[in-house]
């Protein structure tokens, strides 16, 4: 059995969230350590050499090697804890790998040919990445560190399904043993976004047309604010000008009624 990656560990025997907090300001990442029909372990990692490890991605993928002292323990990285915005790692898990027991992780998919494929380079469509990795089922020796996904062959509107994979001897895909063929990837075209109509002021635009607008029309120069449609710009209201009428009546009679200069003279 292979290991690609080398862990010093301690056995940890302070317990609770008060000393994981003071572990952690000294440098320490709690770990537990279960599986392999044994009880569960706690341990103490370094934080700067793990931190480091992690950068690599094949570290998730690969069967791991776990020195405590004089022991070594063959395990994989199941989970991992961290902070929700600091850079800083709070606590991991693996799982003892047994050289006759199958176990499952979840591996990275390298897509390759995604230049050359028909439906990107001669059909204009572009290559959309659905899943970006899976998780798979093997023993311990069969483990890849991940699964190429040649794309090349993809035409516009194809889609690229779990059971098209090429897997290595030994390798299952956990999807597929439960009967879900789920897409990988697929070729299609770029979406075009509509582009959304301004929205223009109805006097502005007949302005700009050289139309002109009735007087009184709402929204046209000089206006009165409220005015009625139609009506003449300046307008006095109704009742104001039957005033006037009656007082223009009343002053006529006035006249027509008075006496005349001399009437009434012998």
């Amino acid at each position: 059995m292979k290991t690609s990656f080398e862990l010093v560990a301690e056995f940890r025997e302070d317990q609770g969230k008060g000393a994981s907090r003071r572990l952690r300001h000294l440098g320490k990442v709690p770990a537990i350590l279960y599986g392999g029909r044994r009880d569960a372990r706690t341990l103490l990692l370094d934080h700067t050499k793990l931190s480091q490890l992690m950068d690599d991605e094949r570290f998730y993928s690969s069967i791991l090697s776990l020195r405590v002292g004089e022991q070594t323990q063959a395990a994989v990285l199941k989970n991992v804890q961290r902070h929700p915005y600091k850079n800083r790692i709070m606590h991991v898990d693996f799982q003892r790998v047994l050289e006759d027991e199958k176990i499952k992780m979840i591996v990275p998919l390298h897509f390759k040919g995604a230049a050359e494929a028909k439906g990107v380079k001669d059909q204009g469509g572009v290559l959309s990445h659905v899943q970006n990795d899976i998780e798979v089922t093997c023993l311990p020796k069969d483990l890849p560190e991940f699964i190429a996904v040649d794309v090349a062959g993809l035409e516009l509107n194809q889609v690229l399904h779990l059971s098209d994979l090429k897997l290595p001897a030994g390798v299952e895909i956990v999807e597929l043993l439960a009967g879900r063929d789920k897409p990988v990837a697929s070729i299609h075209m770029p979406r075009v976004e509509e582009e959304e109509v301004p929205v223009v002021d109805e006097a502005a635009a007949a302005a700009a047309a050289g139309t002109a607008i009735a007087p009184g029309t709402p929204g046209a120069p000089g206006a009165a604010p409220g005015a009625a449609p139609g009506a003449a710009t300046g307008a006095a209201p109704a009742g104001a000008a039957a005033a006037a009428d009656a007082k223009g009546a009343a002053a006529k009679g006035g006249k027509e009624g008075a006496p005349k200069k001399g009437d009434g003279k012998k």
